[in-house]
């Protein structure tokens, strides 16, 4: 994860819910006087999020001590204590609303992706992502991804070429839409084209395509298209997968499932924070 983006966002995050003072806690807690919180799961799944905690605290206070108990893609389980921040009241008060928020949605989807890589249980096909993701959160939730055990699709529209239906149709074919990218790209950047039938599988292996995209095609067309596909070239399935038949493409021979799913449809993971210890307490 970059440590300077992290940072960056996280300020985003706290300008936003603090503005210009925490009205409660800068009121009620004048004296700079130390607490401690403990996050505690209230749910089983995967966690995800060390760097959340540490980072956020120290961006408010340097001062605050953050203990974790638990690693980014750890197993967790209903009243787990999975980390503790000490430090400044007031500071720990303002930081743990946008804290919890990422860790409990970093965390479902953590667990989702576990989930779904275990539903799968395949030893060649593997779990992706796609860019189906919050905007402004998607470093986050890819990295989610990855300590569930998944793996990350291009990240945006500018580290890979996928070429989709509406490419291919204002181009005027497979063909023209990769000799145009070809043409005007860089030696290192990955081809992908979008196809369902044999005819635009050909025409994409033909034109050069690096990877080999099946959408919305079922596991039994899956398994016929698959043979046109010279080794070499990645495949993978894409469109109309859920958990409900993820299982059903175990055997399709595909290197990849993406899966939309993975960060639009989770659910946030259960997590609380408690106070510890209160003032006049050591």
């Amino acid at each position: 994860m970059n440590t300077l983006k992290l940072r960056s966002l996280l300020e985003q995050f706290f300008i936003e819910d603090i503005g210009e003072q925490d009205l409660t806690t800068d009121l009620i807690f004048t004296d700079h006087t130390d607490g401690k919180i403990v996050f505690l799961s209230k749910d089983t799944g995967v966690f995800c999020g060390e760097e959340i905690i540490k980072t956020g605290f120290k961006l408010l206070n340097p001062d605050v001590r953050v203990e974790l108990f638990v690693k980014d893609g750890e197993a967790v389980e209903y009243g787990q204590q999975l980390a503790t921040a000490t430090g400044n009241i007031a500071d720990l008060l303002k930081g743990e609303r946008v804290i919890l928020n990422l860790v409990q949605r970093m965390s479902g989807i953590a667990t989702l992706t576990r989930k779904a890589v275990s539903t799968l249980d395949s030893d060649h096909t593997k779990i992706c992502d796609t860019r189906k993701t919050t905007p402004g959160l998607r470093m986050l939730e890819k990295y989610a991804v990855r300590a569930g055990g998944g793996y990350n699709h291009r990240f945006g529209l500018y580290d890979a070429v996928m070429i989709k239906d509406n490419h291919i149709s204002f181009a005027g074919s497979i063909s023209k839409a990769v000799a145009a990218v070809k043409q005007n790209a860089g030696h290192m950047v990955k081809i992908e084209v979008e196809t369902e039938t044999a005819e635009q599988v050909l025409e994409a292996v033909n034109a050069g395509a690096d990877v080999i995209m099946f959408d919305n095609r079922t596991p039994e067309e899956i398994k016929e298209l698959i043979k046109l596909v010279p080794a070499g070239i990645v495949s993978e399935a894409s469109g109309g997968i859920q958990l409900s038949n993820l299982a059903d493409f175990r055997d399709t021979g595909v290197d990849y499932i993406s899966l939309g799913l993975l960060t639009h449809s989770y659910k946030a993971l259960d997590i609380s924070v408690k106070v510890s210890w209160t003032k006049g307490e050591e």
